[in-house]
């Protein structure tokens, strides 16, 4: 299957597009994050995207998603807004900064320092359960905290296109006490203005397909709920293994991507 014009499109292609969609709103709504780790690789396997229209089109793709996904967390009151708000501040500064220094700064190595975290987290993430009757109480200095944590996602995000949830779920959880609940539905509030910031600048580079993305937005909006539905239908030490789990495919494929490219 090639990367064709919508016109030129067969229904098969745009049943891909759903099912893609259905895949990473389930996954979005379980762990808290955009998504973006689950369709950027399905568009290039299978739709023969360019990296860049895959990547511009996922974060598309993600707004309605994680808009539907942190409905659902809002429901369960498993939203801190004002965490969600401290850490956009310091992710809009940040990801400016991972752009400027993509061209500075050794990508190899920081790429293996962030696998090295993930490692880190998965192991963490069996020895620290917190509590879902947990709260962070925010204060000056864990205030400056979050700004940092955003500052540090943007970063990463702008050096190596790394999803903020990635981050900032386990932050959340190991760092910052929260539940597992509040961290994912926090985690995807926080998503919303930097996907629809990118997905404008995206836009205006040309690299989205927006009619593919709004079919995946459909098919993901469709799961994220149900995602989120058995995200607080498990026990929390189920939750922290199926994330660990799911970290450490990540792991493994920017391992194998990291080698590739040796």
């Amino acid at each position: 299957m090639t990367d064709l014009p919508a016109p030129k499109r067969a229904w098969k292609h745009w049943l891909l597009f759903i099912a893609i969609g259905v895949a990473a709103g389930y996954m979005s709504g379980l762990f808290g994050v955009g998504g973006g780790t689950i369709i950027v690789p399905l568009l290039l396997t299978f739709a023969h995207f360019d990296v860049r229209k895959a990547s511009g089109t996922s974060l598309a793709a993600i707004v309605p998603t994680a808009i539907v996904a942190v409905f659902s967390y809002v429901a369960r009151d498993a939203v801190d807004w004002l965490a969600a708000l401290l850490i956009v501040i310091g992710s809009v500064g940040g990801a400016q900064l991972g752009s400027h220094l993509l061209d500075k700064l050794p990508r190899k190595a920081i790429r293996w320092a962030f696998i090295g975290f993930l490692f880190a987290v998965v192991v963490s993430l069996f020895i620290v359960v917190t509590s879902r009757d947990s709260q962070m109480h925010i204060d000056l200095w864990l205030g400056a905290a979050l700004v940092l944590l955003g500052l540090i996602v943007g970063i990463l995000s702008g050096l190596l296109g790394i999803g903020g949830g990635l981050v900032v779920v386990p932050m959340l959880i190991l760092i910052f006490g929260a539940s597992d609940l509040v961290a994912k539905g926090t985690s995807l509030a926080m998503m919303i203005p930097t996907a629809i910031s990118g997905t404008i600048g995206n836009f205006k580079r040309g690299n989205v397909d927006l009619s593919a993305g709004l079919f995946i937005g459909v098919g993901a909006c469709a799961t994220s709920a149900l995602g989120a539905a058995t995200a607080a239908w498990i026990d929390p030490f189920v939750g922290n293994v199926l994330f660990a789990v799911f970290l450490l495919v990540i792991a493994a494929r920017m391992i194998k991507d990291a080698l590739k490219k040796a």
